[in-house]
């Protein structure tokens, strides 16, 4: 298996954060790696994502999981190879939450190919949980 996280901390409520989550066709204004994007079914568990990062091959992802206001988890098939990657966000205390994004790959050949291919995935999280939290914030002051 290979893993990896990264953890920002914010005063945007935990609200503005899952609202930005669930508006999947809107996620390439705050992840400059998305090409395209679409939703097929509600924002909750058994949706379909197809999701085109900037230069590549579309990807299709399922929502495993989701918990309005606290997590969800999305996973990518292939070549024998589960890509799980959970994005949750943390109460650390009256005005301020800590979002947290982690991938796991696991599967045949995943020590092998894991960090190979993992940290290309995940290398821009903190730039797009950034992103993430400004356009949530700016979401709050809007009103």
């Amino acid at each position: 298996m290979w893993k990896y996280e990264h953890g920002i901390e914010t005063t945007a409520t935990p609200g503005a954060i899952w609202a930005l989550w669930a508006d999947v066709e809107n996620w390439g204004t705050w992840n400059a790696d998305i090409e395209k994007i679409e939703l097929r079914g509600p924002f909750a568990a058994g949706a379909l994502i197809t999701m085109t990062p900037a230069g590549q091959d579309p990807v299709e992802l399922l929502v495993a999981e989701a918990v309005e206001g606290e997590s969800f988890v999305d996973e990518a098939r292939f070549a024998g190879l589960v890509l799980r990657t959970s994005h949750r966000i943390e109460a650390l205390g009256p005005d301020r939450s800590r979002v947290v994004y982690r991938m796991e790959i696991t599967g045949e050949g995943a020590d092998e190919v894991g960090p190979e291919i993992g940290p290309a995935i995940t290398g821009d999280w903190p730039e797009t949980m950034a992103a993430l939290v400004r356009a949530a914030l700016a979401q709050a002051a809007r009103g």
